[in-house]
């Protein structure tokens, strides 16, 4: 029975997806404009408040509230200090990464799924300063949403990246650690995962965790996904330095890309897409990500009747 997504990007309010095996429904999102997803977006934010009681600052990223950042999320790059205190701080986060990544202390984070990151042991190295002597008001950061806002509760917010690709996780400002996801148990498939990433050539300063969607793809697959998110931050960097706070530089929440990238498998024969910008999204993303399977992607053009009338 064929298995098809299918994508209504008709309507520039609201954007629909499902996943079909013949005309049983196995998978269904949408997005809109009344609550757009703000999880895993970047922006370039600035401080407006500074919050010694809670070790935190408040940030202005473009949101309907200022965000809040954690002390612990901030990386030692922003912090006001001498070159030598910082690269000596940033060192010792390194060595403590590589040692959660050799116990397989890894847990859950970005986007809610499968995802599997570094544990930071973060807070003890805060421990010999205060985000009062350290941030200051006005200062300008390169941030990612990790919480959704909530009630009358800002978005919460780290500088420590993840950009999640289709097997991979890219921490572009995490130094060293990474790993194979915990979720992915063959001892077999760990060792040869492994071997694939010390092959990869990881710059300094970045780390990287295999997803569970990467424990049978092979190193070209695997290599190529590495390649689309090492460009992606490039992008994100180059963007950064033409920007100005506040402002959107990484928007995750594009639902079609999220699609491709976490339900797209294999055995999915075709991928129809009604309307002209969603059918484009669709096409440049998978030509990045999976080129051979280009062609899969198909633009839906039977005027009067809507693509999800499966």
């Amino acid at each position: 029975m064929t298995r098809r997504m299918l994508i209504d990007a008709s309507q520039s309010e609201e954007t629909r997806v499902v996943v079909v095996q013949g005309t049983r429904l196995e998978e269904f999102d949408y997005d809109s404009d009344v609550k757009k997803q703000l999880k895993g977006n970047v922006y370039l934010a600035k401080v407006t408040r500074v919050e010694p009681s809670l070790q935190a600052a408040f940030v202005e990223y473009g949101g309907n509230r200022h965000g809040f950042l954690a002390f612990n999320e901030i990386h030692p790059d922003y912090y006001k200090i001498p070159v030598a205190d910082r690269e000596k701080l940033i060192a010792e986060e390194a060595a403590l990464n590589e040692e959660d990544a050799e116990d397989g202390d890894i847990v859950e984070t970005v986007g809610g799924d499968e995802l599997e990151d570094v544990q930071r042991r973060r807070t003890k190295l805060r421990r010999r300063y205060k985000i009062q002597e350290v941030i200051k008001r006005g200062q300008i950061l390169l941030v990612q949403v990790v919480k959704e806002e909530r009630g009358n509760k800002g978005a919460a917010l780290t500088t420590y990246l993840s950009l999640p690709g289709r097997y991979c996780v890219l921490m572009p400002n995490t130094a060293r650690g990474g790993g194979i996801s915990r979720k992915i148990t063959n001892i077999r498939d760990r060792k040869r995962l492994k071997t694939i990433l010390d092959s990869l050539g990881i710059p300094d300063g970045m780390a990287v965790i295999v997803r569970t969607a990467g424990s049978e793809r092979t190193k070209a697959e695997i290599k190529r996904d590495f390649d689309y998110l090492v460009r992606l931050w490039d992008t994100i960097r180059t963007d950064t330095l033409q920007a100005t706070a506040p402002s959107l530089i990484y928007e995750e929440a594009n639902l079609i890309k999220r699609a491709i990238r976490d339900l797209y498998t294999k055995e999915i024969e075709e991928i129809l897409v009604e309307g002209e910008d969603g059918y484009r999204v669709a096409k440049d993303f998978m030509r990045t990500l999976m080129p051979s399977h280009a062609k899969r992607v198909q633009q839906h053009k039977n005027e009067g009747k809507s693509v999800l009338q499966f």
